[in-house]
């Protein structure tokens, strides 16, 4: 019984220190997004083979024909880009309207959680994560490609951003995911357009291998990209990334 009793104790202090190895803010996430991506070491929107230099990631642009726009320094680096951006699910608190991102981050412990979660970080191309900046994802199909060969089209105008076909199921799972742990509001517009990219880009075997790698370091999955929840007309989130433990 005594062992059994210490089997037990054993396992829960396991499943403690797993769980709480969650990073606490935006700087200890990408650290570990590193560890999570490095092993598939491509960025996110454009799929040019990364090259790691300690933190420091370096994109082969060449190899994947892709062409600068505007700032080179940029295009040569890689930055951590947060899919669902900070705007997006900052502003939604009222640390947002009385300061912005600074004094969310520095007064709002449900808001630094949702900047560091894993699963709403990428690795991208510098300057794309720069034109891509806070603006909702779209349809361009009027709109001309300006970085190459990468897929990503841009309407600077009406704030819009495409991204190519091979990542807008990922992309609608992630948004799934913080909609539904934090309470956040999506349009209807978003809603159905990325339970349309949902159907047409279904999980594949890369995404499960990443959401497995990121379950190491958050403690759960993404529910949405593991199958245990379906996103339908009506859902509704459950918020459960609300509660912090102090």
């Amino acid at each position: 019984m005594k062992l059994l009793w210490f089997y037990c104790s054993s396992v829960l202090l396991l499943l403690a220190a797993f769980a709480q190895a969650a990073p606490a803010n935006f700087d200890q996430a990408k650290k570990l997004a590193q560890r999570i991506h490095a092993p598939a070491a491509t960025s996110f929107y454009c799929d040019c083979t990364i090259r790691w230099q300690g933190s420091k990631g370096i994109p082969d642009l060449a190899g994947c024909g892709y062409q600068v726009r505007k700032n080179g320094p940029r295009a040569n680096r890689i930055e951590w880009e947060h899919v669902m951006p900070a705007h997006h699910f900052g502003h939604q608190r009222q640390c947002w309207q009385s300061g912005g991102r600074k004094n969310c981050v520095k007064t709002d412990s449900v808001f630094r959680l949702m900047e560091a979660d894993l699963y709403n970080l990428v690795p991208v191309i510098g300057e794309v994560n720069g034109d891509r900046s806070n603006y909702r994802f779209g349809m361009l199909p009027a709109t001309p490609a300006l970085h190459g060969a990468c897929p990503v089209r841009v309407d600077f105008k009406q704030q819009v951003f495409e991204p190519p076909a091979s990542v807008r199921g990922d992309i609608a799972r992630t948004y799934f995911y913080m909609a539904d742990k934090y309470n956040l509001i999506l349009s209807r517009a978003q809603l159905q357009l990325f339970m349309a990219w949902h159907q047409l880009d279904p999980v594949s075997p890369a995404e499960l291998q990443l959401n497995q790698r990121t379950r190491q370091h958050m403690g759960h999955d993404n529910p949405f990209i593991s199958g245990d929840r379906e996103w339908h007309p009506g859902y509704r989130p459950t918020g459960y990334g609300l509660v912090v433990r102090q």
